[in-house]
């Protein structure tokens, strides 16, 4: 077996501490070519679809790659903006403000982000850390929910290149925090601020991405991860069992999956006679298409053009303010032993520099 080469050493040097923040990934453009190569990866891993090797290699190149690539470009295309996709920019943002927090509440650390898929990928971001001499990592999925879909296969992307290096750094790994106080709290605040300007609906809709009933059979404990969050934020909101719905998105294929189907949902929803529904997708940390596309867009044609009336998307929770101090209060619980703590000069430096990453961080979002 061969082995990545090591940086130079040398005795006496200070092993520093890094966050990788993990999230999903994009296609480099719009394009059929770029969104081709994407879902190849994509629906490459044995992780995301379980059907033996040479049957899924038929279906992926013959009939999925030929036919979807093209029209998930067009969609991609009516979300991309000049600087890119949304996802990668949310995490890129997400990241900068993560260093800032950390940095507020004392801890040296350096944040950077990669994507399971696309770029930057896992390894090349593991292998930068490790020539910049980063012996401590700790590895943060954009998940909240646990899905062996999702956080494990971001750990087995991360074991898989280690699997290559003679020094490995110490690990950790974030699994979850589905029902973490602050990430909770984050979605309580962003809720309450858009009823606050928009008054509220008869039905708020938590839509979930979706996993095949089988996986669930099978020992995913997703399905019941979602679950709690939902609860937990509607007693948050002082919401009843009649004032909220649990829904489960992108569906593929023809198998059974996690139900009920959110599409189908909101059409059922608008026949019944309700007039407004707030939707909003717990399971994702940043905007991408799933949300921007495939439920402001799609959704929302099929609730109107059922007979509802009016329907809002809520954002997910991107560079919110609560989310950031939430997200840094998750990360810092697993920085615990780490010598992170700062000196109390680094320490007013760094409350500058997070002052600097926050103004960089909205004008970014005003270019954008």
């Amino acid at each position: 077996m061969s082995f990545l080469k090591e940086p130079d050493y040398s005795h006496g040097k200070i092993g520093k501490t890094a966050v990788v923040l993990v999230n999903l990934g994009t296609p480099d453009a719009p394009t059929s070519s770029a969104v081709r190569r994407y879902l190849k990866q994509f629906l490459s891993d044995k992780r995301v679809v379980e059907v033996p090797r040479l049957i899924w290699w038929f279906i992926l190149n013959l009939i999925i790659l030929p036919f979807r690539s093209g029209q998930s470009a067009k969609k991609y295309a009516s979300i991309w903006t000049k600087d890119g996709s949304p996802l990668k920019i949310h995490t890129e943002k997400q990241a900068l403000l993560l260093k800032g927090y950390l940095g507020e509440r004392g801890h040296e650390v350096h944040v950077t982000y990669a994507m399971r898929y696309g770029s930057p990928s896992i390894p090349s971001v593991l292998q930068k850390l490790k020539t910049e001499g980063y012996e401590r990592l700790l590895i943060l999925s954009a998940y909240p929910q646990y899905s062996a879909t999702t956080t494990a296969s971001n750990f087995d992307a991360v074991f898989s290149h280690y699997q290559q290096v003679r020094n490995v750094p110490e690990l950790r790994m974030v699994k979850n925090y589905h029902d973490h106080e602050a990430y909770i709290d984050a979605l309580k605040q962003s809720v309450q601020a858009h009823w606050l300007a928009h008054g509220r609906p008869e039905k708020l809709v938590m839509s979930f991405h979706g996993l095949p009933k089988a996986f669930l059979l099978r020992g995913d404990p997703y399905h019941c991860e979602c679950y709690k969050t939902a609860r937990l934020l509607a007693e948050a909101l002082g919401l009843n069992k009649e004032q909220y719905l649990v829904t489960f998105q992108s569906r593929l294929g023809r198998a059974e999956w996690l139900q009920p189907y959110t599409a189908p949902t909101v059409q059922k929803l608008a026949k019944d006679g309700v007039k407004r529904i707030d939707v909003i997708c717990p399971g994702f940390i940043a905007d991408c298409l799933e949300t921007l596309e495939e439920i402001a867009m799609e959704v929302r044609v099929d609730f109107l053009n059922a007979g509802g009336k009016e329907f809002n998307y809520i954002p997910c929770l991107n560079e919110s303010p609560a989310w950031m101090r939430g997200l840094a209060e998750i990360a810092e619980q697993h920085l615990i032993g780490w010598p992170t703590m700062m000196t109390t000069s680094l320490r007013e430096e760094q409350k500058q520099q997070a002052l600097l990453s926050r103004s960089e961080a909205k004008r970014l979002g005003a270019e954008h």
